[in-house]
């Protein structure tokens, strides 16, 4: 604890020096506007005015002043986004909570890739693995969005565009230390030479933690359980000619730490080892009306859990093959249509089953037509057909309208379709069940986006969402025999409501409330609320540019009561916990102190909040990241 409140108090020294040094001098800051160019909603590059979807943005503005920061704290800041454990230690699992849906219907994709992990019981990806220092931009298409993207795309998609490499040649250096024994190291290259681009960076994460599980019964010695993260990734981009141009990418990723046994149980000599690699190719040639893309990715994944000298290894391996085409016919009327297969592997060994080898594989071909009118009106019609080697064929469709006023004011609709595929596990284990069926789900959403100034946005989005045959573990034969089962039906509403306000050129407010409610019923007719994600939260964002060189960000976000659910290793049981509200205020501190170097120092949780954000598990008091980049032309 002393060490703790040397270093917040060496935290805000560093950041009363960057206000001793700075003038308040006007930025022009911009707001969110109907003119930013996505690519997610359309698998092509088009501005937020011409499509009808829920579309979020999280900047390179933005990624750049939250140097020392994490991928999930940055998403646990966006409407509608809960990311569980984002508040533990660094050793936990963040869980993706879009809309109030489980992780595995939020589809997570690194440049247009997805990024599943095949060697988990229910294949969702760990976002905690994706360093921001690599992050170039990242979208959230919010809703069902399996017709351009396939299973799992439920609740929607968040695409993490990696740093492709522009401008001069540059190399830098990030260091960062803070709480809990937490030191982290970059070491980066981005630029491009004539016709070739590149981007390279090698990151050391290194952290002594704290239990993850929490003491309880005046418990006491609950050991720390410490994580260290060795990555690198490497993006190289060609040229060929104005027309062509190839791109390759390799990222690599190892993961040591130590566990515990679960919800208020420690574990001693428990270690956990985790080597990920995510190789791919493709290209896109441009030709007039003509765009087309390929890409071929491997995803490989091995997981060794080792508890007490009871060795688990799990890996699973993914092939993903997919070429897409758009077309424009005319100013009215663009086609995106695209043809993907995929194939998935895994092997997964433990003392008390039988080995699991096993795989399957789906092909899929979509079409979406992209209309519009001199009139405003425009609208996203398509489909996607779908084959799996197990349960066969499925269709999924989407129907999206809506109308532009004065280039500034959109109000949308859209009914679609979604899915997602089982697990290997799920199907092929000795609890699997090759009788399953894929969830499937359909999602209604209405609203607006209204700039209504230069100064002011104003969003809302109505969503409602009912997802049939969802997979549960239950009772598979009348002789006892238990499984996974297509068993249940979840229902989920609720709103966003989004503002962003720029009052004086120097200070830019972003804020929101989400309200999501719903309720999973089985086949005897009970219901229950949904575990971990809260009825209600909102958040504010409060950036301050005192000049060119300092900024300070204020981040704040409540998140309400919830329910959770969590096994008892004591009594072997399954116990519901009530979960109460809490406040979490962040202070983050830029100092641009020349072109090369820049300072920053962030305050996590100074409110010292003492909160539960998963039942059974620690979270981190007031804590202290602070650190410095290096850029060298």
């Amino acid at each position: 604890m002393k060490t703790q409140k040397i270093s917040i108090g060496v935290g805000l020294g560093l950041t009363q020096l960057m206000l001793l040094n700075s003038n308040i001098v006007a930025q022009e800051r911009p707001v969110t506007n109907l003119d930013e160019v996505v690519v997610v909603a359309s698998r092509s590059p088009k501005k937020l005015s011409e499509i009808g979807k829920v579309v979020r943005v999280i900047t390179a503005e933005t990624i750049s002043k939250s140097q020392g920061r994490t991928l999930p704290e940055l998403l646990n800041n966006v409407a509608g986004l809960t990311i569980g454990g984002n508040g533990g230690n660094l050793v936990d699992v963040k869980a993706v909570y879009l809309r109030g849906a489980i992780p595995g219907n939020t589809l997570i994709l690194m440049d247009g890739i997805p990024v599943n992990d095949a060697s988990e019981i229910s294949g969702e990806f760990n976002i905690s693995a994706i360093g921001i220092e690599n992050i170039e931009r990242i979208e959230i298409l919010k809703g069902g969005n399996s017709t351009l993207y396939g299973s799992d795309a439920v609740a929607g998609v968040i695409n993490i565009i990696t740093r492709k490499g522009q401008g001069t040649l540059t190399s830098n250096l990030l260091a960062t230390g803070g709480s809990f024994g937490t030191y982290k190291q970059v070491l980066g290259l981005n630029g491009q030479i004539e016709n070739t681009s590149l981007t390279f960076s090698a990151t050391n994460l290194d952290s002594d933690g704290f239990s993850s599980a929490k003491p309880t019964n005046g418990e006491l010695n609950f050991d720390q359980d410490g994580f260290h993260q060795k990555s690198m990734i490497f993006n190289l981009g060609q040229q060929i000619n104005n027309k062509f141009r190839l791109r390759a990418n390799f990222q690599a990723n190892n993961n040591a730490a130590q566990l515990d046994n679960g919800a208020f149980a420690d574990a001693k000599d428990y270690d956990y080892g985790k080597t990920s690699i995510l190789a791919g190719v493709g290209g896109i040639l441009n030709l007039n009306k003509i765009g087309l893309n390929f890409n071929l990715s491997q995803n490989n994944i091995r997981n060794k859990y080792n508890n007490q000298g009871s060795l688990t290894n799990n890996s699973g391996n993914i092939t993903h093959v997919e070429s897409n085409l758009n077309y424009t016919f005319n100013k009215f009327l663009d086609l995106a249509s695209g043809v993907s297969y995929r194939s998935l592997r895994t092997d997964q060994q433990n003392p008390f089953s039988a080995r699991l080898f096993a795989g399957n594989h789906i092909t899929s071909l979509f079409s979406s037509f992209f209309l519009r009118s001199n009139k405003g009106f425009q609208a996203e019609i398509g489909g996607r057909w779908n084959n799996h080697s197990e349960y066969g064929n499925n269709f999924t469709y989407t129907i999206n309208p809506s109308y532009l006023i004065k280039g500034r004011y959109k109000f949308f609709a859209n009914l679609s379709s979604a899915y997602r595929v089982p697990s290997l596990y799920q199907l092929f284990s000795e609890f699997g069940n090759l009788a399953l069926n894929p969830e499937t789900s359909r999602t209604y959403e209405a609203g607006f986006d209204l700039n209504l100034s230069s100064k002011f946005n104003l969003s809302l989005a109505y969503f409602k969402r009912d997802i049939e045959h969802v997979i549960d573990f239950g009772q598979l034969t009348a002789g006892g025999r238990f499984g996974y089962i297509n068993q249940n039906k979840q229902n989920d509403q609720g709103y966003e409501f989004e503002f962003s306000y720029n009052p004086i050129a120097l200070l830019n407010l972003n804020a929101f409330y989400a309200y999501v409610d719903g309720e999973v019923t089985t086949p005897l007719g009970s219901s229950f609320n949904l575990f971990r994600r809260p009825k209600n939260s909102l958040g504010l964002n409060a950036g301050i540019d005192l000049n060119d060189s300092f900024s300070i960000n204020l981040i704040y976000k409540f998140t309400g009561n919830r329910r959770d659910r969590y096994f008892d290793g004591k009594t072997f049981k399954s116990v519901e916990a009530n979960l109460d509200s809490f406040n979490l205020l962040d202070v983050y501190a830029q100092y641009k102190a020349s072109k090369k170097l820049t300072l920053f120092t962030d305050i996590k949780n100074i409110l010292n909040e003492d909160y539960v954000e998963l039942a059974g598990y620690q979270t981190k008091g007031i804590n202290f990241n602070a650190g410095l980049r290096l850029d060298i032309h």
